[in-house]
């Protein structure tokens, strides 16, 4: 069994991503000024993707091999 990158950095992004989307979401009312983006939930929210993604490649190659 061969040592697979991509398990380490989903799960890293994931953690990370879950971390700030939390406080993008529940940051309070001063973490977002009215008629901005929220920056953090957006982020989080595509770092919970890319980590998603990363660990779904990993299952497939695992499958495959």
């Amino acid at each position: 069994m061969s040592f697979d990158i991509r398990l380490p950095i989903g799960l890293m992004f994931l953690a990370i991503g879950v971390l700030v989307g939390g406080y993008g979401a529940f940051g309070g009312p001063s973490a977002v000024k009215p008629g901005e983006p929220n920056v953090d939930l957006i982020v989080g929210a595509l770092m919970v993707a890319f980590g998603v993604l990363m660990l779904a490649l990993t299952r497939v190659r695992r499958g495959q091999g």
